[in-house]
């Protein structure tokens, strides 16, 4: 791979994919570490709220099919809401993939990164044609790889001066992923 002097010069895009076998992942590919634990749990949480209902419709003689509908479908209703969203990053591209579809931003043409404070914390990437990822800041300390990617692709932005807004943004997560890692060592060390 050779590397360019100019970090202004532009990146041109992969060719589009021709039908046939599906590619394998690239080894430098990262991927969330983290993902199947949080679908097993999501499902776990979905069984756990499905099982004392129909044992308790069950138990008070008021089970019947319609109510084993509604019952599952709550259920059902908790495992759309609890979902992971699986995330996936690799050079100059970041992807998100939920129940609703794939989103993917080019990372090395980003205009902005910008944190959304609230209940739940977001991570909103745009890139400069106009695509938009949100993902939670919590999914990049947990997985340094998925992190070092995107800081990487980053600092080329900011090089090329696309990256307009959110150096501050990405200042604080790396901060969190550094705060993650040394806490981490000292725990291994005994010294925690």
């Amino acid at each position: 791979m050779e590397r360019r002097d100019d970090p202004r010069e532009a990146v041109e895009l992969p060719p589009p994919r021709t039908p046939g076998p599906a590619p394998r992942p690239s080894p430098e590919v990262a991927h969330d570490l983290h993902w199947a634990r949080d679908l097993r749990g999501a499902v776990r949480c979905s069984a756990l709220l499905l099982a004392p209902l129909l044992l308790i419709d069950h138990a008070a003689g008021t089970l019947t099919g319609p109510r084993v509908l509604l019952w599952t479908g709550l259920g059902a209703l908790l495992l759309l809401v609890l979902y992971p969203v699986r995330v996936a990053v690799g050079e100059g591209w970041l992807s998100t993939r939920g129940l609703l579809g794939t989103r993917r931003v080019r990372t090395d043409h980003l205009v902005s990164v910008r944190c959304l404070d609230g209940v739940g914390q977001r991570l909103v990437l745009r890139d400069t044609s106009g695509a938009r990822v949100e993902i939670d800041p919590r999914l990049l300390v947990a997985n340094p790889a998925l992190w070092h990617r995107l800081a990487e692709d980053a600092r080329g932005s900011a090089l090329r001066g696309s990256l307009v807004c959110g150096t501050t943004a990405l200042r604080r997560v790396s901060e969190r992923v550094d705060d993650e890692a040394a806490r981490a060592v000292f725990k291994l060390s005994g010294l925690d």
